[in-house]
């Protein structure tokens, strides 16, 4: 188990949710909806400014020192796949939000495979809470790295 920030945290981003961002990123994952590019149609499907789109926190890792938190884990990137990402949203990420993320291990075990050597299975929750502190996005990733790549 890796040596955790104070309060169990692995780590920690912060950044504003851009227009111009959630554009770029609609764009870049071919989200068709308007509202996330089109203010107007934003505000005429309820929206006080266009919505992200529900992946747009994977922007973070652009935010993060992501060697530092390798190197914290103790993982061999070359044997890490993402076994699963779950985004469970508490309200819509909007332009003009500023978000913190925290991010935990919440779970980390080793298991022998089937067909011989081990895995290790690492379970992150990251908890993003809007600029008031309330909580509007928890992203649980499972991270699974393979014993022969060490």
């Amino acid at each position: 188990m890796p040596e955790l920030l104070h309060s169990g945290e692995l780590d920690r981003v912060e950044y504003d949710i851009e227009r111009g961002k959630i554009r770029e990123f609609a764009r870049a994952t071919f989200a068709t909806d308007p509202v996330h590019t089109d203010r107007d149609a934003a505000q005429a499907a309820g929206f006080t400014d266009v919505p992200a789109t529900l992946t747009h926190t994977v922007v973070a890792g652009h935010q993060r020192d992501q060697r530092t938190f390798v190197e914290a884990l103790g993982l061999a990137l070359a044997g890490v796949v993402v076994g699963s990402v779950k985004w469970t949203y508490l309200r819509p990420l909007i332009a003009g939000d500023h978000v913190v993320g925290t991010r935990r291990v919440v779970d980390d075990v080793r298991r022998e495979g089937k067909r011989g050597g081990s895995m290790r299975i690492l379970t992150l929750e990251t908890e993003y809470v809007d600029a008031d502190g309330d909580p509007v996005v928890r992203l649980e990733e499972v991270l699974i790295e393979r014993g022969d790549h060490r």
